[in-house]
């Protein structure tokens, strides 16, 4: 028995390993990520804004699970870098409005590029068949979740 082997008792249980597994994903994904001088909010952010459209501040922040206080400073980031535009609303002064920008689109394009890639590597061992099985468990499990 090796040293560095997993107790059998925590690969028995499925939580374990995808805790595991989540883990070395999120970080080779971060790690991909860093490449292109983002981060995962960065991403998480981008494709909100592509897949719902433009949303205001707070509303991104709770949509995501963000912290206000942290989602001004990733709208901040996006924004210098042009990705999104932010106008304040004409009504409401205090609501911001968050848009994804053509660079924006163009962005989450080669994150999500990024992203599949890592996914590949991380899923290697399976079959596309046992990828397609995994990804509709793990969805079920989140839906219930």
């Amino acid at each position: 028995m090796s040293e560095t082997e997993t107790p059998p008792s925590l690969t028995a249980l499925t939580t374990y390993l995808l805790s595991k597994v989540g883990k070395t994903a999120r970080t080779r994904l971060a790690e991909r990520l860093a490449e292109h001088g983002q981060r995962l909010w960065h991403m998480a952010v981008l494709a909100a804004l592509a897949d719902f459209g433009p949303h205001a501040q707070r509303d991104l922040a709770a949509r995501l699970g963000i912290d206000p206080s942290d989602m001004v400073k990733i709208v901040d980031e996006l924004a210098t870098a042009g990705q999104v535009e932010r106008n304040r609303d004409q009504t409401d002064r205090r609501r911001v409005s968050v848009t994804l920008t053509p660079a924006g689109r163009s962005a989450l394009a080669a994150l999500t590029a990024e992203a599949n890639a890592v996914q590949d590597a991380v899923l290697a061992p399976l079959t596309e068949p046992e990828r397609a099985q995994l990804h509709a468990l793990l969805t079920r499990v989140h839906q219930g979740g």
